[in-house]
């Protein structure tokens, strides 16, 4: 539409913003394909199951998924177009070809990527719908609730536009259900959060906004971070990373129609996070 490819009433309209009535016409034009101009780059991949549809895998920290500013090189696109030559999904673009979802840089876990337009235009559906199974493990600053269910509305920040905020206008539904793993006393909880929807940062904002931010998350960490013990500050420094992990994803297959569910157990170091927690508490 930006590009002047939507005409309304046979004139080119380009602001998304604009207010149709009843009774125009609208007529795109659809592009042709762009030129991939991202370099294929070979690194080895933690898949879990791969077929002629789609991929499993299991992204590790520190990893963007896709092309970004200050991003042009070494994300997962770069390695999914050397592994898969060439054999991913249109759909999501030149830059983001194959990619139904996506976890932050510095969130590891289980993701799915669409290796035919079949395949992507069900997974999407599927995620619109929230029938995909997410569920995610986090280290999280105090003592959490045995269970919780969170629901607040997810938009943008109204003075920071880098972050997601609770909103009470213009956010779009989001819940999270919660459920307490382990504690260190007040300090420190290992919790489960299960995805109902899934909005940008939504784990990180909901718990957040609960009080309860996620150990390592710059963005959301609030002030609480520099009150943690030297010896945790210490630790999620040497570690430079958030302590979230997708644990669990479960869909439905869009061509054979079995259900799937795929897990990757969370690392040993959100563990070893929670000792120097429990330490810091003696």
């Amino acid at each position: 539409m930006r590009a002047g490819h939507l005409r309304l009433n046979a004139a080119v309209v380009v602001d998304p913003a604009h207010r149709v009535k009843r009774g125009d016409r609208l007529a795109l034009d659809i592009p042709a394909p762009l030129p991939l101009a991202l370099t294929p780059e070979t690194r080895p991949l933690d898949i879990l199951f791969e077929d002629d549809d789609l991929l499993v895998l299991v992204k590790p920290a520190g990893v963007v998924v896709h092309p970004a500013p200050g991003h042009a090189s070494g994300t997962l696109v770069h390695a999914l177009l050397a592994h898969c030559a060439g054999r991913l999904s249109g759909i999501g673009g030149v830059e983001r070809p194959g990619i139904v979802h996506r976890l932050d840089r510095d969130v590891s876990g289980v993701m799915v990527v669409a290796k035919s337009d079949v395949a992507h235009r069900a997974l999407a559906g599927q995620l619109a719908v929230h029938s995909v199974e997410r569920v995610y493990t986090a280290v999280v600053h105090g003592l959490a609730p045995a269970q919780a269910r969170f629901d607040g509305p997810i938009g943008r920040h109204p003075k920071d536009r880098k972050r997601m905020a609770v909103v009470r206008q213009g956010g779009k539904r989001a819940v999270t259900h919660l459920e307490r793993l382990g504690a260190t006393g007040r300090l420190a909880s290992l919790v489960a959060c299960r995805l109902e929807t899934g909005r940008t940062h939504q784990i990180r904002v909901h718990l957040s906004h609960a009080g309860l931010p996620i150990l390592g998350d710059p963005l959301y960490g609030g002030q609480g971070a520099r009150a943690l013990p030297p010896e945790v500050r210490a630790f999620l420094h040497d570690w430079g990373r958030i302590a979230l992990h997708a644990r669990v994803l479960g869909f439905t297959h869009p061509r054979t129609g079995e259900h799937l569910v795929f897990e990757r157990e969370t690392p040993a170091a959100f563990r070893e996070l929670l000792g120097v927690a429990a330490r810091c508490n003696l």
